[in-house]
């Protein structure tokens, strides 16, 4: 007698290498930071991914279902920027998932896991320059992904996930406007303290406030339509 299964396949398809590379480099952009559209030239994707162009488009067809991409006749697929309602909107949705997390969390990420949290922002000890932005920003996303994933709720990572490609480009804009990263500094440090503190209601207030804060921000200064 022998099992009737199907030999494993070992590695991804060239589909899922393609989606996975050009999710990835999306949620690295900057968005909302020009006016402008951004269009994807498939041909350029597929020289610069070394494979043909069919992964290419089942990749983008993908991408267009998850809501990240969009095709417009005759003109090609274009990377997708939201309306500032539907921003405010993720945001919202995100504030009330990242509120849990860390509600969650503070109950269940190890002492050593909040250490690395705090360690974030150490060289930060003011709010950074200009120069130093961009550092910052990215050391601000990690703080939030690592929230997510401390309050160790696989169902809430996986809500969570396709909204940060949006409300990461956002923060990435809002910290440059309005002081906005000194403040987000002050309230980054003040989370930590509730978590370290095992305090859970505290810290998924304070986490809420902070990310509804944005909501409010993009609401006032928010310049796209």
């Amino acid at each position: 007698m022998r099992l009737g299964i199907a030999p494993l396949v070992a590695n991804p398809s060239l589909r899922d290498l393609a989606y996975d590379a050009i999710k990835n480099a999306i949620t690295g952009m900057d968005i909302y930071g020009s006016p402008e559209e951004f269009r994807l030239d498939e041909r350029q994707l597929s020289q610069d991914l070394g494979v043909s162009r069919t992964p290419i488009r089942e990749a983008l067809t993908i991408l267009e279902q998850e809501g990240f991409v969009r095709t417009v006749p005759r003109r090609g697929v274009f990377v997708v920027r939201l309306s500032k309602q539907q921003i405010i909107e993720r945001i919202t949705v995100w504030a009330a998932l990242e509120s849990m997390a860390a509600y969650l969390a503070a109950d269940r990420a190890s002492a050593r896991e909040l250490r690395m949290l705090r360690k974030l922002f150490e060289e930060f000890e003011r709010a950074p320059d200009s120069e130093h932005m961009h550092e910052y920003s990215e050391a601000n996303i990690n703080f939030h992904q690592t929230i997510i994933r401390l309050g160790d709720c696989q169902l809430l990572a996986e809500m969570s996930a396709n909204l940060l490609i949006h409300v990461r480009a956002i923060r990435n804009v809002s910290l440059r406007q309005d002081n906005r990263a000194e403040r987000s500094l002050s309230e980054h440090m003040q989370i930590i303290d509730a978590l370290e503190a095992r305090n859970g209601e505290l810290a998924a207030q304070l986490v809420r406030q902070h990310t509804l804060g944005l909501a409010a921000h993009v609401d006032k200064h928010g310049l796209f339509s």
